[in-house]
Parts: structure tokens; C-alpha cells; sequence
């Protein structure tokens, strides 16, 4: 079956572009829109003529998007769903959950099905091809990530590069020389997953600024191989006694800490003492992270956000736009990326609290 990247490579053109074309939501030069045109003729690509009904029916359902992997739990996943049904049943909608692998083709079934008036979606890749998805519909859609095309679609988002920058400097003045980030699992960096990508650019480039030694470490699910990992990590990182045992850790995983601290005090290291923990995106009111320092990940605050840029989109394409509003302009240009910062982050605030080492 075409699809819409096809047209977009034959014509040399963005996937998006492709969509400009097709729902005439910015301008587009006559040049390109002949070339989209002609690479359309030529392939035979027609939109899907059950998709242009969508803007028309209301259904008063939000589709929450939340790819699963079958036989993993995770705990945030149950809370953003709760909270993010909570924030849709606030605004007078149900939220329909929908939880395929195959996150386009999933969430292409729940577009055209007529069941829902927007989607929420989840585990936000940085290229993440449920965007192109949902504007070859004209499915509206809003984010919980922040994708790297910022334009793409509404978003919101707690702000990991600047969460993990701000852990290794507070560590640093604090007086913590080698340190340890244990960044999401490899196959969430092999995907591009954005909130894994971000994390991880922060570390460095908080490395980068002070001069710290920092260790980027992939967590693994298995509680058992990362105990393992840990310990070597902790005793003697290089393997030869070249390097000095970190003296901090920093972890940037979902549940990962539960397993850590079991892990160091199994090592015989105590914390705060002998190892200092930082836990960037903790759940709020999780008693494993109480005594630890952490930024809290906002999840009643990103879910009543996400709810809001989802109706609103929803609302627009239902509503003609004015006749004042200029091809290209974006009518929820004031909603489009929305970047929270935790209250440890803000200006003039004691970030993390970390006592000097």
C-alpha cells in the first residue's frame, strides 16, 4: 500500500508537507504543491475518503495511545491512564484506551474507526511516525513528549534534558567528582524514545560544564542483571582500578531506583554516606523515593495539559477557522509545546538540596 512518506520521497519533500497539501492547513508554494501533486498521479496515492468524515463526528472520546509491551509493567503507565482519564471526564469526555505495539498502524485503526474525536499520545519517539499518522487524517492529536519537529502537533512535557543537567551540577558543587546516570534501557535509545534522548543529552552536557566524570549506564529490566551491573559499577567501574569508584548516581528510569536501593545496600554502601542517589522523574507520593533527592514527575499537571490540548485540537477542526486567520497561521500557537518544569528547577529555589560529599 502508498503511503504517504512514498509521495513525500518521490516528490523530495517532508511527510508533512505532504499533509499541508492534502488539508490545506499552511501555505504552500505552487511549485511544491505541482510536484506533490504530480508524485501523487503517479503512484496513485488516494487519503482514505473515511478520514475526511472524522472532522464532522463527535463522539465525546479521547483515545489515549499507550504502545505495551506484553509480560512489562510499569507503574507510570497506570498513573498517566488515570490521571489522564480523570482530566478527560473533567472536560466532559471518556477516554478509550488503546495499547498496540505497532504504534502507527494502531493508532491509524483508532482514526478511522470514528470512535474517538482525539488522541493522547504516549511514549513519544523523537521521529515518531504516528505524527505523519494523524495529519495525513487530519486526526487530532496532542502530545505527552516533546517530539523534535516542536511545530508537529501540541505537546507537553517535563524538561529531562534540563532535570539531568541540573542533577549532575548540584552533585558537582556538592563535591562529587565521578558519577554514574543510568539512562533508560537501550532499546528505548535504539527507538529514539524523546524523553530517554533528552535525559541523556543533559547528563553530558552537565558533565560538560563542570568537568565531572559521568558514566552513561542503560538500566535492564531484570532486576537480578542490573544488581550485577551495579555492583561492578560501583566497585570498580573500569574493570582495572584506573578509575575511581563513583561516588554518585543518578537514575533516570520509571522503577528502576525500587531495584537500586536494594542493590547498594546489598554492596554494603549506605546512602546518602557512601553513595548519594538522585531519581529524576519519580512518581509523586512513591514511598521508595521519599528519603531520596528527585524531581518528581508532574503527572496531574502533563495529564490535565495533554486533556486540554486534545479538546481544544479536537474543537478546531470542528469549528471553520475565521476568516481573518491567514493561511499557515496556528490557531493553538499559544498551546503548542508546553514545557514543564518541576518546582526544583525554578530560578531562585534550592534545586535539590544535596549535602556537600
Amino acid at each position: 500500500m502508498v503511503t504517504i512518506r512514498d509521495v513525500a520521497r518521490r516528490a523530495g519533500v517532508a511527510p508533512s508537507t505532504v499533509s499541508y497539501v492534502f488539508n490545506g492547513s499552511r501555505s504552500i508554494s505552487d511549485e511544491t504543491r505541482i510536484r506533490v501533486q504530480e508524485a501523487v498521479d503517479a503512484l496513485g496515492y488516494h487519503p482514505r475518503a473515511s478520514a475526511r468524515t472524522l472532522r464532522s463526528s463527535r463522539t465525546h472520546v479521547i483515545a489515549l495511545a499507550l504502545p505495551r509491551t506484553a509480560g512489562f509493567q510499569y507503574t507510570v503507565d497506570g498513573r498517566f491512564a488515570i490521571d489522564v482519564s480523570d482530566a478527560v471526564n473533567s472536560l466532559g469526555y471518556d477516554l478509550l484506551l488503546t495499547t498496540s505495539r505497532d504504534k502507527a498502524e494502531g493508532l491509524r485503526r483508532v482514526a478511522l474507526s470514528g470512535l474517538a474525536d482525539a488522541a493522547v499520545l504516549m511514549a513519544v519517539d523523537m521521529e515518531d511516525a504516528r505524527i505523519d499518522v494523524v495529519r495525513e487524517l487530519g486526526f487530532p492529536a496532542a502530545l505527552i513528549g516533546r517530539p523534535a519537529n516542536e511545530d508537529a502537533l501540541p505537546w507537553t512535557d517535563l524538561d529531562w534534558e534540563a532535570a539531568a543537567a541540573l542533577a549532575v551540577r548540584e552533585l558537582f558543587a556538592a563535591g562529587h567528582r565521578e558519577m554514574v546516570y543510568l539512562a533508560p534501557g537501550e532499546a528505548e535509545v535504539r527507538a529514539r524514545r524523546s524523553y530517554a534522548l533528552r535525559g541523556i543529552a543533559g547528563a553530558r552536557k552537565g558533565a560538560l560544564s563542570t568537568g565531572a566524570g559521568v558514566r552513561v549506564v542503560h538500566s535492564v529490566n531484570d532486576p537480578v542483571k542490573l544488581a550485577r551491573r551495579l555492583d561492578t559499577l560501583l566497585s570498580d567501574p573500569t574493570g582495572d582500578g584506573r578509575r575511581k569508584p563513583p561516588t554518585a548516581l543518578v537514575v533516570q528510569h520509571p522503577s528502576a531506583h525500587h531495584h537500586i536501593l536494594s542493590s547498594v545496600t546489598a554492596a554494603g554502601l549506605r546512602i546518602p554516606e557512601d553513595l548519594t542517589v538522585v531519581v529524576i522523574g519519580s512518581l509523586p507520593g512513591d514511598p521508595s523515593s521519599h528519603r531520596l533527592h528527585r524531581v518528581e514527575l508532574p503527572v496531574v499537571t502533563l495529564a490535565t495539559e495533554v486533556a486540554r490540548l486534545a479538546v481544544a485540537a479536537a474543537a478546531v477542526l470542528r469549528e471553520p477557522p475565521a476568516r481573518d486567520v491567514p493561511p499557515g497561521s496556528r490557531l493553538l500557537a499559544d498551546s503548542v509545546g508546553h514545557l514543564l518544569i518541576a518546582p526544583s528547577l525554578l530560578p531562585g529555589t534550592s534545586p535539590l538540596g544535596i549535602p556537600r560529599h
